[in-house]
């Protein structure tokens, strides 16, 4: 087969690396990649959202099927276009996007649909918006409506915080994600992370993870994409994941396509277990970053047989996939600055040497110039990972390969299956 995959960050590396196992592989094309998959595949410079070249490139490759790593060209329309051309595409449409790329419109969906999810208000008005604060206690949580890597999410503790972050949600921070502004109720209980795939009417609980979304260690510090993620997790018990799959995933898929978009792809359910069942937070229609790196170092399974089911139309004809019985974790070394403003272009040494089969490390962003040396290019940089035959063993290794590598500036948390493990002493 020949695959093209659609992306440059960590989770795409870990999708190549995946990918690049599986028998069934011809032929390999990232668009645009990283260096650290330059050794998977043909790295092509064409970015995740230019979608007319993009399916120029698949054409040209006679791609058998298309993988779609980012929300970004979800977004863009690539699955519809791809569609168009008649070119098996694992991803959603652009309609069924909207289930991440606003955070109104998956509200709306999940009251017209019944999910449970918490109460909120959708306001472009700041003055609006902070006097719907009375509806709510604190911590008050306010997000940008769009995509904001992550990053548009607060949490604040009080109400001058909350005003402020209203005020720079809709002041223009994040560009047109932020043309609405959400206030929701704050959620009590442990958050997961639920993966599912739906080939448009066939859905298939596919992994669970939990993730570290604070900067800092103690959970201090603003919201990230991912400081870094561990599965299993023990809050997935059997109950939990069977609720979560019929009220949440099956509930999404349904009405999703009752809607016109019948969902092609990976769900990514991040949910609260509360003590009345789980509730949504929200959901990713793509595989999660970080969580995809320490899925695919479990599934013991090949992958590539199930992305291609989910876009003929023929997961009904797949098994359970067969996972890993040891833990893997992942912590995400970030460049200095980052969320806010990542410092780039320091030098990286360290990263790319023989760690032992059970890490692997993940380039999340990263470059390589004329001069060969690998640098920071993004704010979130490598993505350190390893597998053991227990948590605790998974986290020795990749803490023990963190502390051989150089990342001038940056920082990681070192707290990573603190609710497994406890606090680091």
């Amino acid at each position: 087969m020949n695959i093209l995959l659609v992306g440059s960050g960590g989770r795409e590396h870990a999708l190549a690396w995946k990918i690049a196992a599986s028998p069934l592989l011809g032929r390999l094309v990232i668009a645009p990649g990283n260096p650290g998959m330059a050794a998977l595949g043909e790295l092509r410079a064409i970015k995740a959202t230019d979608v007319s070249a993009l399916v120029a490139l698949a054409k040209e490759i006679a791609a058998d099927l298309v993988v779609i790593g980012p929300e970004t060209a979800v977004e863009a329309g690539l699955a519809d276009a791809l569609a168009e051309a008649v070119i098996p595409c694992f991803g959603p449409t652009a309609f069924a996007g909207q289930l991440e790329s606003s955070k109104a419109f998956t509200k709306a969906f999940c009251d017209r649909h019944d999910l449970p999810t918490s109460a909120y208000g959708v306001f472009d008005d700041a003055a609006a918006a902070k006097a719907a604060l009375d509806r709510f206690k604190p911590p008050y949580v306010i997000k940008a409506d769009g995509l904001a890597a992550g990053k548009g999410v607060v949490i604040a503790e009080d109400r001058a915080t909350a005003e402020a972050a209203i005020d720079d949600v809709l002041g223009g921070r994040f560009g047109t994600a932020g043309a609405r502004v959400v206030l929701e109720e704050f959620l009590v209980g442990e958050i997961g992370s639920l993966f599912a795939l739906c080939d448009g009417k066939t859905a298939m609980v596919f992994g669970q993870a939990q993730d570290h979304k604070r900067a800092y260690d103690d959970e201090q510090g603003p919201n990230t994409g991912g400081m870094g993620t561990y599965s299993p997790a023990p809050v997935f018990t059997p109950d939990l994941i069977d609720e979560t799959r019929e009220r949440l995933a099956e509930r999404a898929f349904d009405g999703i396509a009752d809607e016109g978009a019948p969902y092609h792809g990976v769900l990514f359910v991040e949910l609260m277990a509360t003590a009345d069942g789980p509730k949504l937070v929200e959901f990713n229609v793509r595989f999660g970053d970080p969580e995809c790196q320490v899925l695919m170092l479990r599934l013991e399974s090949d992958l590539v047989p199930y992305l291609l089911a989910c876009a003929t139309g023929t997961l009904d004809q797949m098994s359970t996939p067969v996972w890993r019985e040891e833990a893997a974790i992942c912590v995400v070394l970030a460049a200095e600055g980052y969320p806010d403003a990542p410092r780039t272009g320091a030098g990286i040494t360290g990263a790319e040497q023989d760690f032992g089969e059970d890490v692997v490390v993940f380039h999340a962003g990263t470059s390589r110039g004329a001069d060969g040396i690998l640098r920071v290019s993004g704010g979130r940089v490598l993505n350190v990972c390893a597998r053991g035959a227990t948590l605790q063993d998974a986290r020795d290794k990749a803490y023990a390969a963190v502390a051989k590598i150089d990342l001038p500036g940056g920082f990681h948390r070192r707290d990573i299956g603190w609710r497994v493990l406890g606090k680091p002493s």
